[in-house]
């Protein structure tokens, strides 16, 4: 999602208050943060993270459209430092360089064999690619994307282990409706099911984590105070979500504009929750990456469920 200028001013009041704290009733501890400085033309907006089995290969989309592959360095476990290739631009299903109209790329799910799948907003839908520079495929739209508020459609996009894709909207409408969940599996669209909305949290972004629980990274923009972060994990099934924990929420100011996350497995065994902020192409913002541990009594897989 893009802010607006408005917002960018009310900003700079949240820049110059310095972190805050997470929440006091989080069960997921917190491993540690990294700000990537700012460097390159085309740099930041990052809204859709995707990392390999290990946690140091990553791939990162801006949500103008660009695309990005890299390593993060570690030591003891921490992010220390980024090695990036350089930042592309996405291209279009004609192999041009995509249009500002049609740019807005949000979520990011890449298959095990390395297909690519992006969603967007301003256009919804859903793109799929071979690899970062190929031209785009398109997948067929549910009927529903069309009627999506602009600028609050799909940020979050997943894939299974079956290879079937769920996205949802940042906004359903009413503050009492449920989220509707998307998902494509044997070429069609269907809407099997919903997510509880659960106060002022808006989804952002989404993973499936090695255990087979689905991940899902929430935001709430408060103003001049700045960003909370939630991140809640469900069971899917075939007939809806189940088992719904609150893994994190923070306070206001705790981390930057989290928008992308990836779920993994880490040397310890352990389920890691690694999340990179959208700097909103502002100077005040930064680009942080940002983990937290899931603790083994809630892993899915570990806890023998």
């Amino acid at each position: 999602m893009r802010f607006r200028p408005v917002v960018a001013v009310i900003l700079l009041g949240f820049a110059a208050l310095g972190p805050g704290h997470a929440g006091s009733g989080n069960v997921a501890e917190h491993v540690g943060d990294y700000t990537w400085p700012k460097k390159g033309r085309g740099f930041g907006g990052f809204s859709g993270l995707e990392l390999s089995d290990d946690g140091r290969h990553f791939m990162a989309i801006g949500d103008r459209g660009t695309i990005v592959q890299g390593i993060l360095q570690r030591q003891d476990g921490r992010i220390t430092g980024v090695e990036a290739g350089k930042i592309k631009r996405l291209k279009n299903s004609k192999n041009e360089r995509i249009t500002p109209f049609m740019s807005d790329s949000e979520g990011l799910a890449v298959a095990p064999d390395g297909r690519i799948f992006i969603s967007f907003e301003g256009f919804h839908r859903v793109w799929t690619y071979r690899d970062p520079q190929a031209q785009a495929e398109w997948l067929t739209r549910h009927p529903d994307f069309q009627f999506m508020q602009d600028n609050s459609s799909l940020e979050a996009l997943a894939i299974d282990a079956d290879g079937a894709l769920y996205t949802l909207p940042e906004r359903s409408g009413k503050m009492e409706r449920p989220f509707p969940v998307y998902r494509f599996a044997d070429g069609a669209w269907t809407q099997p099911f919903s997510i509880p909305r659960r106060g002022e949290f808006l989804p952002v972004g989404a993973d499936f984590g090695p255990d087979g629980r689905f991940y899902l990274l929430e935001r709430d923009f408060t103003g001049i105070f700045g960003f909370r972060s939630r991140v809640r994990s469900f069971e899917i099934g075939a007939t809806g979500v189940t088992d719904e924990i609150t893994l994190l929420e923070t306070y206001a100011g705790t981390h930057d504009n989290l928008e992308g996350i990836a779920a993994w497995r880490d040397d310890d065994g352990y389920i890691r929750l690694t999340m990179i902020s959208d700097d909103n192409y502002r100077p005040f913002q930064v680009t942080e990456f940002v983990e937290y541990r899931v603790p083994a009594s809630l892993d899915g897989r570990r806890a023998g469920r």
